[in-house]
């Protein structure tokens, strides 16, 4: 009893010191209601969410809520500020490049390149462009302040083409070779070969921290976690889905989920990357192949090629706000946004076109002849501060 008496003065002795010590310098309201009679509880500050500890060299994350925040319209690097404004699109069974205004929505350009050119890649510093000729085995680099296409690069199996967050290192989706090789960013020289025991690794998005990516693999129906820095696959699985064929994927504006399309199962595949748990599945359209973020964030085109419509995902309300069809039909695949975001560049993969949608409405404002197989068209320049590879993904 003793103790507890001297414990509780000694205690009461203290906190009417410090009621007398807050209250001089003006901030007795900020102790507990039950402790000081009459003064008001203090409010918490809200918890501000914190950028993510990003991979060793990686631009810091502007904003942890939204990924996307450097790729607001208009805001272009000053690296790439005096480039002119072109669609650039690989014609997979004609071997070339067709050029785009995208002002006059007029070809004014026809480059040859290598044999089954797949995408169309910004590099990590954006000064260059690189065409990936699968079947040639080379890159082929385009100067886009000139629209110059420079001397071929021997790069084996290029099928799509990513770059660590760091701007370290390339990522060559080997498709039928069935690896991914991580080369030097800038000179394409092999760092390292990983062979994977998937058929297809052709799309790609990384974390927030860039500590990891998420690959699909299209002929197997699978999905790969790779472990950045160690250059190593860490997750496998296989999508419940006979037949899944897996294409584009992206990361959700806030980081916390990965959206995978299916041009087989006709919709998305949904999945947290952290745990690489089992995703679930979201119908959107027939053929869902493309995957595009609106400027403001808010939405995601999704490009149906089996039916010629494109489906505007809402992330707010976590479903398919509304669906555009283009006239007469057509196949919409791969492209890339405005830099404005006005306007929605689609190739039409079996149609040899290029289709142009106002983002707005869905309007078509443009359908445009190129050669046959059009496929990963880029829209440069494109607001960012870096990118991190396919036909335009930015941070």
């Amino acid at each position: 009893m003793h103790r507890t008496f001297l414990s509780r003065t000694v205690l009461r002795r203290a906190l009417t010191a410090a009621v007398a010590l807050a209250a001089l310098s003006g901030c007795a309201g900020r102790l507990p209601a039950d402790e000081a009679r009459g003064t008001e509880a203090a409010v918490p500050a809200p918890v501000k969410k914190k950028a993510p500890s990003g991979l060793p060299g990686m631009p810091p994350v502007l904003d942890p809520h939204d990924l996307y925040a450097a790729d607001r319209p208009g805001r272009l690097s000053p690296v790439v500020r005096d480039f002119p404004s072109r669609i650039y699109v690989p014609n997979t069974n004609s071997n070339t490049v067709t050029v785009i205004d995208p002002a006059t929505y007029k070809v004014i350009e026809t480059i040859p390149v290598g044999v089954q050119p797949q995408h169309v890649v910004p590099s990590w510093d954006l000064k260059t462009l690189w065409v990936n000729n699968d079947k040639g085995n080379t890159l082929t680099p385009i100067d886009p302040k000139t629209g110059k296409a420079g001397k071929p690069v021997d790069v084996h199996d290029p099928y799509n083409l990513y770059f660590t967050p760091d701007g370290k290192y390339a990522v060559v989706m080997a498709s039928l070779d069935r690896q991914l090789v991580f080369r030097d960013a800038h000179t394409m020289e092999v760092k390292k070969s990983v062979p994977v025991s998937c058929y297809g690794v052709n799309h790609a998005d990384f974390s927030p921290d860039g500590r990891y990516f998420i690959v699909s693999c299209e002929f197997s129906g699978e999905l790969l976690k790779v472990d950045t820095a160690k250059m190593k696959v860490i997750g496998q699985q296989k999508l419940a889905f006979h037949g899944a064929m897996p294409q584009d994927v992206k990361i959700s504006p806030d980081g916390k989920k990965f959206y995978v399309a299916d041009m087989m199962a006709d919709g998305m595949w949904v999945l947290n990357g952290d745990t690489f748990s089992k995703p679930t599945f979201l119908r959107t359209g027939k053929g869902a192949h493309g995957l595009y973020i609106s400027r403001d964030s808010r939405e995601m085109y999704i490009s149906n090629r089996g039916e010629g419509t494109v489906s505007v995902w809402n992330f707010a309300q976590d479903k398919v706000a509304k669906k555009w069809h283009l006239p007469n039909g057509g196949s919409p695949d791969m492209g890339g946004v405005s830099a404005d975001g006005k306007v929605l560049w689609l190739t039409g993969r079996y149609n040899s076109e290029v289709y142009a949608l106002d983002t707005r409405t869905g309007k078509q404002l443009a359908r445009i002849k190129v050669g046959s197989g059009p496929h990963g068209l880029a829209v440069y320049p494109q607001p960012g501060r870096y990118s991190l590879g396919h036909t335009g993904i930015f941070r």
